[in-house]
């Protein structure tokens, strides 16, 4: 059943507020925030990848002037019919095109576990740009990586803005957080994983990186700009470069891992 919400001071749309300040929304979110351990989530596409996916949804705010039915995936769900005031404080205007939803957020998976039972990694050093991440984890979506492990530097996948990069399929993809990617590269080793720092000072083509039958492969990726530091491309197995022309000195982040998910899982 629908509920018209006219107050932006109603406490059952105070999960809503403050959603356009990422750094609020990361201590809200956690497990003690106020939040209550959620995520946010936007788009009817989207929140039906979550719930396709076995995301639990808590609860969806719609405009007032939505004429879409609501649909039947959202009735064990709270649904907000928000006024033109409150809408202006939760986005910053009257309008709402797209339902907003709080899910439950989901126990964080193990990244040993991830290591035990999947065969192509990638994974993240900084990589601290939610469109990045969101764009990364749909790539690795489409083009075959089993997993993404990141490092407590990288931005959490889950944020609203990384999720609707990734068009739901963040929720598609396994991941979980790792140790400083330095000290970490000795337990990728110990699985017999082949790790492939991408930098644009690598001294192999990413063409000519060969993978043995059933060997697993992680892509190392770093912050947009910086890269992989020094000590992680130094201890990876192989550092891999892609060819450039017309002196450009490399890709954004997530288009570079496009292109190394492409090579390396085929």
């Amino acid at each position: 059943m629908d509920t018209l919400i006219e107050d932006p001071n109603d406490p059952r749309v105070a999960i809503f507020m403050g959603l356009r300040d990422q750094e609020v929304r990361k201590v809200r979110e956690q497990p003690g925030g106020d939040a209550h351990g959620s995520f946010i989530a936007e788009g009817d596409l989207v929140i039906e990848r979550a719930l396709l996916h076995g995301q639990r949804l808590r609860s969806v705010l719609i405009s007032a002037r939505r004429n879409k039915p609501v649909p039947p995936s959202w009735a064990n769900a709270a649904v907000f019919r928000a006024s033109d005031e409150v809408l202006t404080e939760v986005t910053g205007k009257p309008q709402l095109r797209d339902p907003i939803a709080q899910f439950d957020r989901p126990a964080p998976l193990d990244a040993q576990s991830l290591l035990d039972t999947h065969s192509s990694f990638a994974i993240l050093e900084n990589t601290n740009n939610p469109n990045n991440m969101g764009v990364i984890m749909r790539n690795a979506a489409a083009l075959g990586i089993d997993a993404v492990l990141l490092d407590a530097t990288s931005s959490d996948p889950l944020y609203r803005r990384a999720i609707r990069a990734s068009m739901g399929q963040v929720f598609a993809i396994p991941h979980a957080r790792i140790g400083p990617l330095e000290q970490s590269l000795e337990m990728l080793h110990d699985h017999g994983i082949l790790t492939v720092a991408l930098t644009p000072s690598g001294d192999t083509e990413l063409a000519n990186v060969a993978l043995e039958p059933g060997e697993k492969v992680a892509v190392l990726l770093g912050a947009e700009g910086p890269g992989l530091t020094n000590a992680v491309i130094a201890g990876a197995k192989t550092r891999a470069r892609i060819s450039m022309s017309n002196q450009v000195d490399s890709l954004n982040v997530a288009n570079a891992a496009a292109i190394a998910f492409y090579a390396l899982t085929r």
